[in-house]
Order: structure tokens, then C-alpha cells, then sequence
């Protein structure tokens, strides 16, 4: 006697499924629009840059959201244990103080992201408010003396807190925010010269797109023979550079306004927090020839990718 294998269904999980639809949802679009405006013109200067974490190499929200949620992770543990309230309530307290620069960082990063990365970015913060205002009654709670009630919010608090943390996961993760978008270039590039067009093709001071190896290449001619070559997609979020202001030795992508230094792929300014991949390049019989600047290759007495100094009209 045979019997016929069972099999499980397949498909989207429930929580998955949500998600995408929070992604397609357009009920928040006005108020994001709003936000996005009122981030973007806050007086941060260079300290925007800061807290997009471009000194750090990616961004710098996931690295402050750690002192918060460790210390109301912690404060939720002390809160099982007798006698042991008043440090609790201490945690509490250092998560709250900690949970404003956090949110800062990550209000500069979520202004830049795409519409459906918004729509996620808005309902994550909203759930992490939450769990600040949860806090909040809670420490209010310790300090009158309530401390049944504290433990209460402070447990309700860190729920808020896992949610918002499972958005920030498929922020990440999923929708690829914060990522490297050219880090897959040097891994797909095959090693060696590629010939790219003959040197008419390329108008001084013009941006134009080429393709090697399924790779968009960004190519600008100086006036003589001096061209650069880069990654041609954006490290942020993939903006077409080529379609983006070529001034002072350095590239603006049309996007959300990170700057390349031509020379060498250096982010000068973000929100990208990673260079572009850079190409070497060389005229051969009237044709351009560019290839991949791998790591440690030293290029015209200097190591490739130093990343010293900044184009002077960027420097600001």
C-alpha cells in the first residue's frame, strides 16, 4: 500500500505579504512628502554627512540604535529580577536620552530613500516613537513610585521596539537601504583592458554611459587626453550618474545629490557613504580603453584608492 506525500503550501508568509503591501500603499505619500522637505531643510551642514555616517563608510543609524534598545533590552531583563528597579529604571532612562540622536541620523537617511523605502522608513519610526512615548510613561511611572505600572509600559515599550526593528530588518535587508549598490562591480568586471569607443564618441566635459561586462560605466573626457572612468550607478541607490553635473573634477548624481571625485571614485559628499568603483584608462590607435582599478594597484606612482584630499570645488 502506497501512500501520496503530503506537501506543505508554499509561498509568502503572512508578515511578508503585509509588508509589500506596505510598500505599495500610497495613503502616506503626502505626509512623506512633507517630512522629506522638512529634513531636508534643516541647517545640519556638514554635520548632515555626519550622520549619514560618509566618515564611517555606511550608515551610521544602525550603529546608534544599539545604546536604546541594548539598554531597554536590559532594563526589561532587571525588571524580572526582585530588587532590582531602581537600575531598571536607570536603563530606561539612558535609552530615552540616546533615542533622539538616533532618530536624527536615521530621519537624514530615510529623506533620501525611494518612495516604497519611505513608506516602510515612516510606519519604522513611527512604531519606534511609540516605544520612546512608552518609555517615557514608564520612567514617569518609576519615578512616582509605581513601579508595576513602569514594568508594564517598559514591557509594552520593547514590543514597539521589536516591530520597529523588524521594519528597520526589511528596510535593510529586503530593500536594500543603506547597502553598497556598486560593491557587486569588481566582481563582475572581468580583469583586463576593455576597448569602450573611440575618443570622438566622448565630448569634453560630458558625461557618457558605457557598458562593460553588463556594468554601466561613466566616462568623462577632460580637454586633452585626461579621461576618467567610474561605476556609472550610484553606491547610494543607484542613480544613473551619467545623467548627473559634471563640475570641479567631480560628478553629482541627479538623484539625491552625492558627489564622485572623477579621479578616483571618492564620495566627497552623501548621503552615499561608499566610492565608486573606479576604472584606469588608456587611448590605444584612437580608441578608449578602461579597466578596473583593483585594490592596491598602484596607479601613476600613487596607490589606487587613497581617497586623500577632495576636489576643491566640493570641499565645502
Amino acid at each position: 500500500m502506497t501512500t501520496t506525500p503530503r506537501h506543505r503550501r508554499t509561498g509568502q508568509n503572512r508578515v511578508l505579504r503585509l509588508l509589500e503591501r506596505l510598500e505599495r500603499a500610497p495613503w502616506a505619500d503626502p505626509a512623506i512628502g512633507t517630512l522629506r522637505s522638512a529634513v531636508r531643510s534643516l541647517p545640519l551642514g556638514r554635520g548632515r554627512d555626519v550622520l549619514h555616517g560618509r566618515w564611517l563608510g555606511h550608515p551610521l543609524h544602525p550603529l546608534m540604535v544599539q545604546v536604546p534598545v541594548g539598554s531597554w533590552l536590559s532594563a526589561a531583563v532587571l525588571d524580572t529580577l526582585p530588587g532590582r528597579s531602581r537600575e531598571a529604571g536607570l536603563l530606561v532612562g539612558v535609552g530615552l536620552a540616546t533615542a533622539a540622536p538616533a532618530a536624527l541620523a536615521g530621519a537624514v537617511d530615510w529623506a533620501e530613500l525611494h518612495r516604497e523605502q519611505a513608506r516602510v522608513g515612516l510606519v519604522h519610526a513611527m512604531a519606534n516613537w511609540a516605544a520612546v512615548g512608552l518609555y517615557a510613561t514608564s520612567l514617569t511611572c518609576r519615578l512616582q513610585g509605581r513601579t508595576g505600572a513602569g514594568r508594564a509600559y517598559g514591557f509594552l515599550g520593547l514590543t514597539a521596539v521589536g516591530l520597529g526593528g523588524m521594519l528597520g530588518g526589511h528596510l535593510a535587508y529586503r530593500q536594500a537601504s543603506g547597502a553598497n549598490h556598486a560593491e557587486e562591480v569588481p566582481h563582475v568586471v572581468r580583469a583586463g583592458w576593455h576597448r569602450i569607443g573611440a575618443v570622438a564618441e566622448f565630448p569634453a566635459g560630458q558625461p557618457v554611459r558605457r557598458v562593460v561586462d553588463d556594468v554601466p560605466v561613466l566616462v568623462v573626457r577632460e580637454s586633452g587626453e585626461v579621461i576618467h572612468a567610474l561605476a556609472e550607478r550610484c553606491s547610494h541607490l543607484a542613480g544613473p550618474l551619467s545623467e548627473g553635473t559634471v563640475a570641479d573634477g567631480c560628478v553629482r548624481c541627479p538623484w539625491h545629490g552625492s558627489v564622485f571625485r572623477l579621479s578616483d571614485g571618492w564620495n566627497v559628499r552623501g548621503p552615499a557613504t561608499a566610492p565608486q568603483p573606479a576604472f584606469d584608462t588608456r587611448i590605444v590607435e584612437g580608441h578608449v580603453e578602461v579597466r578596473l582599478r583593483r585594490a592596491g594597484r598602484e596607479t601613476n606612482g600613487e596607490w589606487s584608492g587613497s581617497g586623500a584630499g577632495l576636489a576643491s570645488g566640493y570641499a565645502g
